[in-house]
């Protein structure tokens, strides 16, 4: 076997099961967030080592105009992660948040896969909502805008979206009474795997696909036409796809990606503002054809 059969079949499950274990024993630790981030960080850097490797498309490789804004939003929507984690400590610990039910007696990893179930729902259910409301989109549209996916493009989101999209998850485990330090966890677990959903990085998981929203199907979310992209929008699982009708198994070339007149500025404060400027009449447009229901088959 070769080595770019090894990185291509090897990459992923090696990766995140070397990331699962870390995040298993978070709670062995005096300062289990900071481990965990520890943990994050080093499968984020081994995402992006591999990429350089073994490149899925050789041309996604050139960094552009985008590359400076990547990287800020990369750093504050990891930090804005890391602030809601800690955001709980302050609900649950200052004001004596109510806990209506948790497992706390589980295996803490146990509790961290359950802590992703209703997360991973509120972003499927927020992610599919914003391609179909105009103000949603144009938040959501600086994460389709970019013209290469790679590893950055993960955490490339509008601050205010990434908030909107993990904020009814975030309450519903607040309500439940889930720690901290499990949110945390999967949030962890989370981060590496948006990374490997956006690589640039030649790897398969085989059947595995069909449930783990991975790069192989997610690509052909970030199609350029408008209509083309109202699919397979998991964040990790696609079982929301699959029960909402949204799963589609590519069966032709990639093709373009990005957004039709590439509308979104490139630099980061510009993007930060671009949804609350005058709606641009393409993406305007679009939206509203998905929302009437005239989007093209897929």
């Amino acid at each position: 076997m070769t080595a770019r059969s090894v990185v291509r079949y090897g990459a992923y499950p090696t990766i995140m099961a070397l990331v699962i274990t870390g995040v298993s024993v978070a709670p062995s630790h005096g300062t289990p967030l900071a481990w965990l981030a520890l943990w994050a960080a080093a499968g984020l850097f081994l995402v992006a080592w591999l990429e350089r490797i073994v490149p899925f498309d050789a041309r996604w490789q050139k960094r552009d105009l985008d590359f400076p804004a990547d990287v800020a939003h990369a750093v504050v929507n990891l930090a804005v992660m890391h602030g809601a984690v800690l955001g709980f400590v302050v609900l649950r610990e200052g004001t004596g948040w109510p806990k209506l039910w948790w497992p706390a007696e589980w295996p803490y990893l146990l509790q961290v896969l359950l802590a992703g179930a209703p997360l991973d729902l509120s972003l499927y259910a927020v992610h599919r909502l914003s391609h179909h409301y105009g103000f949603l989109w144009r938040l959501h549209s600086i994460h389709h805008s970019s013209r290469r996916l790679y590893w950055l493009n993960g955490e490339r989101r509008h601050p205010l979206h990434a908030a909107l999209m993990a904020g009814p998850g975030l309450l519903v485990l607040g309500i439940l009474g889930a720690p901290a330090e499990v949110v945390a966890g999967w949030f962890a677990i989370l981060a590496v795997h948006l990374a490997f959903q956006h690589a640039n990085l030649d790897y398969s998981l085989g059947p595995v696909r069909y449930m783990l929203g991975v790069a192989e199907l997610h690509r052909w979310h970030h199609r350029e036409r408008f209509a083309d992209a109202q699919v397979n929008f998991g964040e990790f699982w696609l079982v929301w796809d699959h029960l909402f009708g949204t799963f589609y198994q590519p069966q032709a070339p990639l093709g373009a990606i990005g957004i039709e007149g590439d509308p979104v500025p490139h630099r980061y404060g510009e993007q930060l503002i671009y949804p609350f400027e005058r709606p641009d009449p393409q993406v305007r447009l679009a939206t509203e054809d998905v929302s009437q229901g005239r989007d093209a088959d897929v």
